[in-house]
């Protein structure tokens, strides 16, 4: 699986700043979904870690707190999600980030993705 992350916090104009990484697909815990990863935003938090925190010697860290994807399946203990929904949330520090292919999250912590934007809504 696909991913994007750096081993070091080098300059971003650093061909090595943030690099294309192969790591596992992740297997879901029981309260987990595992969400095929669709949209990903970057925040200050994100350009803050990547430019003044190494990660430990030898791994590489990936980034990514905000996500919006497709459920693609879900742990044995979930009861509010299923494979094909859609959802947003923001991840935990605690975690891989969600700058991957496929992420996993606490259904706990996930919403369902609104089906429309409101100002896209005409009121009469």
């Amino acid at each position: 699986m696909k991913a994007i992350g750096y081993y070091s916090p080098l300059p971003i104009s650093d061909d090595q700043a943030l690099i294309e990484l192969a790591v596992p697909e992740p297997t879901p815990g029981p309260r987990d979904l595992r969400v095929a990863v669709r949209a990903v935003s970057v925040n200050p938090v994100n350009v803050k870690l990547r430019s003044s925190s190494a990660p430990p010697k030898g791994k590489a860290r990936i980034l990514g707190y905000d996500a919006a994807g497709e459920v693609e399946s879900v742990g044995s203990e979930v009861r509010q999600f299923k494979p094909g929904d859609e959802v947003y949330y923001a991840g935990t520090i605690d975690r891989p980030g969600t700058n991957t292919e496929l992420h996993l999250v606490d259904e706990r912590i996930a919403g369902r993705k609104p089906t429309s934007h409101p100002r896209s809504q005409r009121h009469t």
